[in-house]
C-alpha cells in the first residue's frame, strides 16, 4: 500500500520530470526506426532475487504515455521474487514502451533493492516488540520513492522531512546551551506556531538521559551509538515512561541485538543509503 504521504500528483510531476530528463527534445532512435502506430508486449525480467517493489508506480508512467496501455501483473509489490520470473506484461504503443523503459526500470531497480533489504530486516525482529524505522538519509528528491520502498519491504517511515517531527540531536542541544534550553525551547515554539508534533531528543550517555527524564514532556528518547550493555540498562532506567529508540550504526547484522535490549523503535539509515538495485530488464515479447 503506498504511504498516504505520497499523492497522485507528486507521482506525475517524477513522472513529467523524469522523463523530461530523459527524453529531451525526443526519443531520436525510435522516432526514426519505429512506426507511429506500433505496438508491442513487453515482459518485466527478474534477474535477481529479492522483494519486488514500484510496479504501481511503472503501471503509472506506460499510461502517462500511452492511456490505453495494458498491464498484466504477475507479481505485486511486495511480493518475493526468483531469478528468471516475469514481473509484469504490458501492451503498449512501442514507442512509448522505448520511452518509459528506462524510467521504469531505474525506479524499480532502486525501490526493490531497498524493499529487499527492509524485508531482511523486518524478518531479523519479526518475533521481537520493535519497529524498525527508516531515516533522512535518502536520495535527494526521490525520497517519498525510498520510503515507499521501505514501507513494501515491511518496515516503517519515520519523520518525511524536518517539518513533520521535531527531533532534537546533539547539535541542536549544545547550539542551544542544553537539553533543558532546547526541549524548553520546543515547547514555546510548538505553542506559538499551534503545533501538536512528536518530539524526540537524542542522548549520548546516562547523565543526559538521567536530565532529560527530569524534564519530561517529549514523545522519544533516542540513543545514539550507545554499546548494547549500557543500551538496556538506559532502556530499563526509563522503564516505559517515553517511548525508546535505538540509533547509529545498525545494521542487518546487529539489528536484532539492538532490539533485544527493550526498545520500541531502531531506526537504521542503511536501508535507504545502503540498499544495492535488484537487477530488472524491461524486453519486447516477439
Amino acid at each position: 500500500m503506498r504511504p498516504k504521504q505520497i499523492t497522485d500528483q507528486q507521482i506525475h510531476d517524477f513522472i513529467v520530470a523524469g522523463l523530461q530528463e530523459d527524453i529531451g527534445t525526443g526519443d531520436h532512435t525510435s522516432l526514426a526506426t519505429i512506426p507511429a502506430d506500433s505496438r508491442s508486449r513487453a515482459a518485466l525480467k527478474i534477474k535477481d532475487y529479492g522483494v519486488l517493489a514500484g510496479v504501481e508506480l511503472a503501471e503509472m508512467v506506460f499510461r502517462h504515455l500511452d492511456p490505453a496501455a495494458s498491464i498484466t501483473v504477475r507479481k505485486a509489490d511486495g511480493a518475493d521474487v526468483l531469478y528468471g520470473e516475469s514481473g509484469f506484461e504490458v501492451e503498449a504503443n512501442t514507442r512509448a514502451l522505448l520511452m518509459a523503459e528506462r524510467l521504469v526500470l531505474n525506479t524499480m531497480q532502486r525501490m526493490s533493492g531497498i524493499a529487499t533489504l527492509s524485508s531482511r530486516f523486518a524478518f531479523e525482529v519479526g518475533d521481537l516488540p520493535v519497529k524498525v524505522l527508516d531515516t533522512r538519509k535518502t536520495t535527494p528528491l526521490i525520497r517519498f520513492l525510498e520510503k515507499w520502498a521501505v514501507s513494501i519491504g515491511g518496515c516503517e517511515n519515520y519523520r518525511w522531512g524536518l517539518y513533520d517531527w521535531i527531533m532534537i540531536k546533539d547539535n541542536h542541544i549544545d547550539a542551544a546551551g542544553g537539553v533543558r534550553k532546547a526541549v524548553e525551547r520546543a515547547h514555546a515554539y510548538q505553542k506559538e506556531k499551534g503545533l501538536d508534533l512528536g518530539i524526540t531528543v537524542e542522548v549520548r550517555n546516562l547523565v543526559e538521559l538521567e536530565e532529560l527524564l527530569d524534564i519530561g514532556g517529549i514523545t522519544r528518547i533516542m540513543f545514539d551509538n550507545f554499546e548494547i550493555p549500557i543500551l538496556h540498562e538506559a532502556v530499563a532506567f526509563v522503564n516505559g515512561r517515553f517511548e525508546t529508540e535505538a540509533s547509529g550504526g545498525i545494521t542487518l547484522f546487529n539489528v536484532r541485538k539492538y532490539a533485544q535490549s527493550g526498545v520500541n523503535y531502531v531506526s537504521a539509515g542503511s536501508l535507504t543509503h545502503s540498499a544495492q538495485p535488484l537487477d530488472l530488464s524491461l524486453k519486447i515479447v516477439r
